[in-house]
């Protein structure tokens, strides 16, 4: 299983390199179809999917995703149109829950839309930041703030981590895990906006707002990764899927920069004025 696990965790990082640096229609389809199958993860989690065709709330929902990806890349990203089209995906929702009553009930039209900005709205965002004056470079912020805080996480966890964090939700999870998680996305984020970004935004001194992102995210992405954890204990279930060899679905695999994204973008928008 190690094995395995450490097999797929170089070939994504690897994917990610090509698929971030190039950017643009590649980077969009890619997060597409990621969140495409995370919606369709979490609505198998979630009870809400149908056997043998998908239900009218997942047609709903991969019509809303595509929609909304489509209108995010050939608008420049327009927040007023993103925001619309998700209004337009809840009434669309709603048009069928009033239509078929009482075929669905209001948790489930509820829960369709939840999963829809959950992971494929959230996941956007990884656009959006790539987007951005310097985006090729800050973009990194979302996997030294998700994936470096899990590897400092487990490692300080495994060595010194005896007081437990969230014992009901993830016994092996320990406060001193969680505080080295955010020391080791900082200082591996301030290194790379001192000897990475700095040389190339000359004009404003990035070190000190990369460490703050990079902590920040770091606190944010171990909610993601609770969050996901709590949906498959309230649901049953192991994982969410089989798509990563070792790793499970999507969701398992980018619980954390499903919330880290969306962060990352909010304080390179404050922070750098970008």
């Amino acid at each position: 299983m190690f094995k395995t696990r450490l097999i797929s965790s170089i070939v994504l990082v690897v994917l990610a390199l090509v698929v971030i640096l190039t950017g643009g229609y590649l980077l969009a389809a890619v997060l597409l179809f990621l969140s495409l199958t995370a919606y369709r993860e979490l609505m198998k989690a979630c009870g809400l999917t149908e056997k043998g065709k998908p239900s009218g709330l997942e047609i709903i929902g991969y019509t809303g995703i595509v929609a909304y990806y489509l209108v995010m890349v050939f608008t420049k990203q327009e927040e007023e149109m993103l925001l619309l089209v998700l209004i337009m995906i809840l009434i669309a929702f709603m048009f069928l829950y009033v239509l078929t009553f009482p075929k669905f009930h209001a948790d489930q039209i509820m829960s369709s839309f939840f999963n829809v900005v959950y992971a494929p709205v959230m996941l956007s965002c990884i656009y959006l930041v790539r987007t951005l004056p310097y985006g090729n470079y800050s973009v990194w912020m979302i996997f030294i703030s998700s994936w470096i805080c899990d590897t400092c996480a487990y490692a300080v966890g495994i060595v010194i981590g005896k007081h437990k964090m969230v014992p009901k939700l993830s016994p092996k999870k320990s406060i001193e895990g969680a505080i080295g998680g955010v020391l080791g996305a900082a200082i591996v984020g301030g290194l790379y906006g001192y000897f990475v970004v700095e040389p190339v935004i000359t004009e404003q001194n990035v070190t000190w707002v990369f460490v703050l992102i990079s902590a920040a995210g770091a606190v944010i992405s171990q909610i993601g990764d609770l969050a996901a954890s709590a949906i498959k204990r309230n649901h049953d279930i192991k994982d969410y899927g089989k798509l990563i060899p070792g790793h499970g679905g999507v969701m398992d695999r980018f619980d954390s920069v499903i919330f880290t994204a969306p962060m990352i973008y909010l304080l390179l928008e404050i922070l750098l004025n970008v």
